[in-house]
């Protein structure tokens, strides 16, 4: 009983958000809970659980400030011509209905890293592909399901993603760190569903009338724009510039970010570096037209990012250090440990503990920040390695919550994700009735990345992958494998 009443918090948590709240206001909830629960079973007072609460909360204050890097650094390249450069390259190289939904895959992929927004990166693109699949004949639920999974490659991989900045914090794992750690596995999953897109494209036999994106643009109906409009002003903005035009070289600011991330540079130099360029590059390309007008976009995301994001995570870091105070996951972490023979099976158990979780909440964010204290807290307290190969194991864990959170979501038919996308996708373009099922049916982005990581995970696969293998035994042991020794 004592047991139930303790994780209680994390049910208050888990309720709230399903009702709809928004975790701003479930999070300050769920922890008054914990303290008032806290009080009662440990007989802390109110000094000990603040000192507890805010112990945590010191322990990722680097993550605030990055967060509103990553935030201002997403308004500038929205903004500057970066995102639109990115549409307008790939659309330079002519395309077909057979290629239409692997050359808008591609896209997204490489534009939700430079907005670091999957919701941003679907909205701006979804007219413009949908339209261009129309044009040259392609198949509109191919199109559809693959854009929407490659919106979600950024916000898995993304410096400047809020779900991996905040699924890194709540590992306390450096972000540069995590990055380095997915990379190659990112990179097969996206060329794996690359060659399988295109692939299907052909085995439907759809026809190679070149499109023009152009007209395609020119073809989206008014209502569409004042739809997408309300729904996401930025992905206008950067419509706009496609249809304007905007020099290739505005792609660099991404290189160069993308550059220093291969090169192991820490991420807020990585950051900066990128708000840097875009300013030079757009004062160069007129998509600057004053420093005072850049500096309003940078305080636009310092602001977005303090609103929400920072104010979030201090409530989720302080309500994550009173819970683990009265070891209150400890049921979760003996039911885990108890079928787990190894440290990978553990590592696959928490992973799938966040794909029934993300299923369960219908919203990343709520999983992550439901379940990664409880994975970090089964995997501190139950393994037994150096501080090196807990790192890993950390990076591992962050990559779970971020991944299944992200893919995950593409294949929950009621998830937030899945229904926003089909929101979109109907208002800017009407001439086909989307339903959940339309973005799942075709999604191999979503079954590759979820698929692999836990067959991966399992079977020990992972150490064909450069940097992505996590450490094998008996270098990492299950504490209860050492007792039994004894």
């Amino acid at each position: 009983m004592m047991a139930i009443i303790k994780i209680s918090p994390i049910f208050v948590l888990a309720g709230l958000m399903i009702s709809g709240m928004d975790v701003l206001l479930a999070a300050p909830m769920a922890t008054i809970v914990a303290v008032l629960i806290a009080m009662a079973t440990e007989k802390y007072s109110f000094k000990k659980i603040l000192d507890l609460a805010l112990d945590n909360v010191r322990e990722i204050v680097i993550v605030f400030f990055i967060l509103m890097f990553a935030y201002g650094l997403a308004e500038s390249f929205m903004a500057t011509g970066v995102g639109a450069s990115i549409i307008i390259m790939s659309l330079k190289m002519g395309v077909t209905a057979k290629s239409v939904a692997v050359v808008g895959f591609i896209v997204t992929c490489i534009l939700s890293i430079a907005t670091g927004t999957s919701w941003g990166t679907f909205a701006a693109c979804a007219p413009v592909f949908l339209w261009l699949n129309h044009i040259v004949g392609g198949d509109i639920l191919l199109t559809v399901a693959s854009i929407a999974g490659g919106a979600c490659f950024g916000d898995n991989i993304g410096l400047i993603s809020d779900t991996t900045v905040l699924s890194s914090g709540l590992q306390q794992v450096e972000i540069i760190h995590r990055v380095r750690h997915q990379g190659p596995w990112s990179g097969l999953c996206l060329i794996a569903t690359a060659i399988v897109i295109f692939v299907t494209g052909t085995i439907m036999g759809l026809p190679s009338t070149v499109g023009n994106a152009t007209e395609a643009i020119n073809q989206i109906p008014p209502e569409a724009w004042a739809s997408l409009a309300e729904q996401r002003a930025s992905a206008v903005t950067l419509l706009e510039q496609v249809q304007a035009g905007v020099p290739f070289y505005m792609i660099i600011p991404l290189i160069i970010v993308i550059g220093m991330a291969i090169k192991g540079f820490q991420t807020m130099i990585c950051l900066g570096a990128g708000i840097v360029s875009s300013l030079i590059l757009g004062t160069v390309a007129g998509t600057v037209e004053s420093l005072n007008g850049f500096l309003e976009l940078i305080y636009t995301g310092f602001s977005d990012a303090g609103s929400w994001s920072i104010v979030m995570m201090m409530w989720v870091a302080a309500f994550g250090g009173i819970m683990n105070s009265m070891k209150a996951f400890e049921p979760i972490s003996k039911g885990i440990i108890s079928m787990a023979k190894n440290v990978r099976q553990l590592m696959c158990c928490n992973a799938l503990l966040c794909l029934i979780g993300n299923a369960a909440l219908g919203d990343e964010t709520a999983e992550i920040v439901t379940i990664s204290p409880i994975m970090k807290t089964i995997t501190d307290e139950n393994v037994e390695a150096s501080e090196e190969d807990m790192y890993k194991l950390r990076l591992r864990n962050a990559t779970f919550a971020d991944a299944m959170g992200v893919y995950g979501s593409q294949l929950i038919p009621w998830h937030c994700f899945v229904l926003f996308y089909v929101a979109i996708a109907k208002a800017v373009y009407p001439l086909h009735s989307f339903v959940p099922t339309d973005i799942i049916r075709y999604n191999f982005m979503a079954y590759i990345a979820v698929g692999s990581m836990l067959i991966l995970t399992f079977t020990g696969w992972d150490r064909f992958i450069p940097l992505f293998a996590l450490p094998r035994e008996p270098k990492v042991k299950l504490r209860k494998q050492k007792s039994l020794v004894k």
